[in-house]
């Protein structure tokens, strides 16, 4: 689920899409809202997994390759280009495609190598090079192997590593990095206090981790209660979800 779009993947390798359409992330070639699925058309076939952004949308076919659509402003598409696309394009001179993960105007890729690689709006460094450059094209995160899973929230990015360490880089003005700090950090930082963990998940400006033995953790905002720790207060490294009445440690 995008801002105001929805993705669907049939067991045929379809892919289905409904919601607001104006800059084209449903991919039938309009820019007109539907209210019921409709189909993504073009060279889109055999697809294995899809994700989306605020307004564009992912696509990995079985092949490994990625093909993207909708809003290209800040290069998101990775097609070298920043026009709008209405129809799926492949993102350049990237294969062996595991996972992705988009953000709200930008996009990432986990290989099967484990290296991870981003384009896109790169104003808080959220590709991970070590700049604030929008990239058109794919670059690779620097210093970041053995990534086992991949997120994306709007401005900051997630990884987890095959060690079960968590590692972020981007925005972190809500401490969602989980670095104890709220400085942004163009390159991945390890996020503070965690081991064992086999998935993460990004918010808007927070950050969810599960742990090998079924905890959740968060940390990030918290102004409407999202890191689930029965508080309002942000917290700038991982705490424990209060799940079914377990008292968590702080």
């Amino acid at each position: 689920a995008g801002y105001s779009h929805s993705l669907a993947v049939k067991d045929d390798g379809s892919v289905w899409a409904w919601g607001y359409n104006g800059y084209g992330q449903l991919g039938d070639g309009t820019t007109i809202a539907r209210s019921a699925p409709v189909q993504v058309i073009g060279l889109l076939s055999n697809v294995v997994a899809v994700a989306a952004g605020h307004s564009h949308s992912l696509a990995i076919k079985d092949d490994g390759s990625v093909w993207a659509w909708g809003q290209n402003r800040y290069g998101g598409l990775g097609d070298g280009t920043t026009a709008n696309r209405y129809t799926p394009v492949q993102v350049n001179n990237l294969s062996g495609v595991a996972a992705i993960a988009a953000g709200d105007f930008y996009s990432l890729a986990l290989k099967g190598d484990g290296s991870v690689w981003g384009w896109g709006d790169n104003g808080y460094g959220q590709l991970g090079d070590g700049t604030t450059a929008n990239r058109y094209t794919p670059v690779q995160a620097a210093g970041l192997s053995g990534v086992a899973a991949i997120g994306a929230g709007s401005y900051h990015s997630l990884a987890v590593k095959n060690d079960g360490s968590v590692w972020a880089w981007g925005y972190n003005g809500d401490g969602q990095l989980g670095d104890g700090t709220t400085t942004d950090s163009y390159t991945p930082v390890q996020a503070s206090g965690l081991s064992g963990v086999s998935a993460v998940a990004a918010g808007s400006y927070h950050s969810l981790a599960v742990n090998g033995d079924g905890s959740v953790w968060a940390w990030g905002t918290n102004w409407s209660g999202q890191l689930g720790d029965g508080t309002t207060i942000d917290s700038y490294t991982p705490l424990q979800v209060l799940l079914f009445g377990f008292i968590p440690f702080r």
